[in-house]
């Protein structure tokens, strides 16, 4: 079912959602871009994780969240924190809901081929999302112009979801080792692209194996500047003397304290979390 939208206000907050507990570096990333905004947060971790699911499940939760969002919080603008989820439903959300700004995301393959100097970039990502025909798509328009190395990460996005520090660092180990030589020589990964919106949380992690010299590109920043323009263009930025003073607020499908616990150890947030059934 498609929820009509009301007129989009101002004063109504942005939504946010992921299939769990990554799109908070999303999150993180819009308040800092977007600090008089409210901002509404939905986690379906009780679907997780969208990357090792079918397209057709990834888009029905994502049209199903996306009208809980218009229908119960009157959202003036959509962003899709999550790569799987962009990749899989992110035309048809555009088709069925063209009256609000909508910004996806997509793993950084571009500013990677053109940052890197030994033209050899490491792609980390879930498979769904590496198989997804808008990556093809995009990894084809950039042929020649450097080679990529690409790492689904099974069972990654799922470990941090939960905080498995033990599982988390296995397979940060295991899927780096896979991927082969990284550092500043020739034929080396000198890049590496998180393109799933869980592994910039793991970083520290990552650097044990790639080193301090590799650059490591995620989507957050972009994306923030994205909705920046698109709610500019649409005179829907709110502005110091418009701005909301609620909180965000945070939903999710799964259980409540996994994302208590991330919104605290990642965004420094003592909230509030509300069970979701949709």
């Amino acid at each position: 079912m498609v929820v009509a939208a009301t007129k989009p206000s101002v004063s109504h907050p942005i939504g946010v959602f992921d299939s769990g507990v990554g799109g908070l570096s999303v999150l993180r990333a819009l308040r800092a871009e977007l600090p008089h905004e409210q901002f509404v947060y939905v986690a379906d971790s009780g679907n997780a994780p969208y990357g090792e699911r079918d397209d057709g499940h990834v888009t029905t939760r994502s049209h199903a969240i996306t009208d809980y969002l218009l229908g119960h919080h009157q959202i003036k603008a959509l962003v899709v924190a999550c790569n799987t989820a962009t990749a899989a439903a992110i035309k048809t959300l555009r088709a069925a809901y063209p009256s609000i700004p909508l910004v996806g995301i997509e793993p950084a393959l571009k500013p990677a081929a053109a940052a890197s100097q030994t033209k050899t970039v490491g792609v980390m990502a879930t498979r769904g999302t590496l198989q997804s025909e808008k990556f093809q798509a995009l990894l084809a328009s950039l042929h020649g112009q450097a080679t990529f190395v690409l790492q689904p990460c099974d069972g990654l996005a799922i470990a941090i979801e939960h905080n498995d520090a033990i599982k988390i660092e296995a397979l940060c180990t295991d899927y780096t080792g896979a991927m082969g030589q990284f550092g500043l020589n020739s034929g080396a990964m000198d890049t590496l692209v998180l393109g799933c919106t869980h592994y910039p949380f793991v970083e520290p992690m990552l650097r044990q194996s790639i080193g301090e010299h590799v650059t490591l590109l995620e989507g957050g920043a972009p994306v923030a500047r994205q909705t920046r323009r698109l709610l500019e263009a649409a005179g829907l930025l709110a502005s110091q003397e418009s701005a909301s003073t609620a909180p965000t607020r945070f939903y999710t499908t799964g259980p409540v304290n996994d994302l208590r616990d991330a919104a605290a150890r990642w965004l420094q947030l003592d909230t509030e979390v509300n069970a979701l059934a949709v």
